[in-house]
């Protein structure tokens, strides 16, 4: 199994010059596109948000990893506590072998809600979210109370910032915004045969996923730091006071909020037991816009030239993995080695072939690899079957992800 407990010593990947060579070197044997973690900057990320945490309990966001060696490995570590899923179906595969696995977005999972409730180990360890009446309903229709297990759920408050003049700042997902209503569906919850309300959740995007350090754009990052200081103040108040509402109604094993990116924000809210972390660990580009904080690039990819139009163009086989969120320049992948290269404007990355330019592609012949590393995290794990796990310049071990296991869940 892959250990991640002892902290790492040295940066390297910090002296590009060497770390991507490296990785080069390591991974050579094996035919393109490679994808890579390097341990050291894993554990080094591991690490990193314990320490960030300052003793608040982790739990892992599976959507941003999607290897489940390296989940089984970061669950491990003391200081992580249970999986935040994304579908039903991906808690209840997990669940042969984790036994605390929230799913973080309602289901309408009509086979997997049958397995569910039919399963009284399952739904000992799997938690639905919810956040109306209609995802109780939705459920009963499927399998009712009589005829199941009690289901475990967690409610959601949106954690969504309604400010004045901007309006609405953050990501829509649940109607419960305020202390009442969270404690009207709590009520509501608590009266229905069948369910048994454990938990409350509440994410916010717009302190964890937006960064605030963006180079050569000062003023951006000052209206973003602005946001984030009113925001993380609204939200303690009205989070804390849901929380309590809550309580009132129903004992709750856990409250749950933010991010890779609020960590320090969100454990200072005395509500909150456990913070969900995710692209923290394999560190996509998003997060070098983070002012506070920088994870290591632990997951990159590598692809192969395969021809060259002139004589300062290179062009890479594949590369078009873009990722999910409000299109921009800032969704593309992010060529990183060797050093001075660029996409070409009027093709970009595309999905059989990305052109390079830039005084780096002069340099490069057919077969030669091109290091890129993916905005976000768990995104990268979509394209590719395994990862080549790199320590001290060699391939220790090759893990696969969910899609090498024949899993596609979203």
């Amino acid at each position: 199994m892959l250990d991640l407990s002892h902290r790492p010593t040295g940066r390297p990947w910090q002296t590009p010059g060497l770390f991507w060579p490296e990785l080069t070197a390591a991974t050579a044997h094996l035919d393109a596109p490679v994808a890579a973690l390097h341990l050291g900057a894993l554990r080094h990320n591991a690490h990193d948000l314990l320490d960030r945490a300052a003793g608040t309990s982790l739990r892992v966001a599976s959507k941003s990893i999607r290897v489940r060696g390296v989940l089984e490995a970061i669950l491990a570590m003391p200081g992580y506590r249970g999986v935040l899923a994304y579908t039903l179906a991906e808690a209840l595969w997990l669940a042969e072998t984790v036994t605390d696995v929230v799913v973080g977005y309602p289901t309408a999972d009509r086979s997997a809600i049958r397995t569910l409730g039919r399963s009284p180990v399952l739904a000992g360890a799997v938690t639905l979210m919810v956040d109306s009446i209609a995802h109780l309903d939705f459920i009963d229709a499927v399998l009712p109370p009589g005829r199941r297990t009690p289901i475990r759920v967690c409610l959601e408050l949106d954690a969504a910032w309604d400010a004045p003049v901007l309006g609405h700042l953050g990501v829509w997902r649940s109607p419960v915004h305020t202390p009442g209503e969270a404690r009207r569906l709590a009520e509501d919850i608590v009266a229905r045969p069948g369910f048994v309300l454990v938990g409350v959740m509440s994410y916010e995007a717009q302190v964890a996923g937006i960064g605030d350090g963006s180079a050569g754009k000062p003023i951006r990052g000052l209206v973003t730091r602005w946001v984030r200081r009113r925001s993380i103040g609204e939200l303690r108040e009205r989070r804390s006071a849901a929380v309590a509402a809550v309580r009132e109604v129903a004992p709750l094993e856990f409250v749950n909020g933010g991010g890779t990116g609020s960590v320090e924000s969100t454990r200072a809210d005395a509500s909150v037991t456990d913070i969900a972390v995710g692209s923290g660990f394999f560190g996509g580009h998003l997060f070098d816009n983070f002012a506070s904080f920088r994870p290591a690039p632990a997951a990159a990819v590598a692809l192969t030239v395969v021809r060259k139009p002139r004589p300062a163009t290179a062009v890479l086989l594949g590369g078009g993995w873009i990722a999910s969120g409000v299109p921009g320049a800032d969704r593309l992948p992010r060529v990183v080695w060797p050093e001075g290269l660029g996409l070409v404007p009027r093709e970009m990355a595309g999905e059989v072939q990305t052109p390079l330019t830039g005084v780096g592609a002069a340099r490069l012949r057919v077969g030669d690899r091109v290091w890129a590393r993916h905005t976000k995290s768990g995104e990268l794990s979509e394209h590719v079957n395994e990862f080549a796990l790199v320590e001290n310049g060699k391939v220790v071990d090759i893990l696969p992800t969910y899609r090498g296991e024949g899993k596609a869940f979203l």
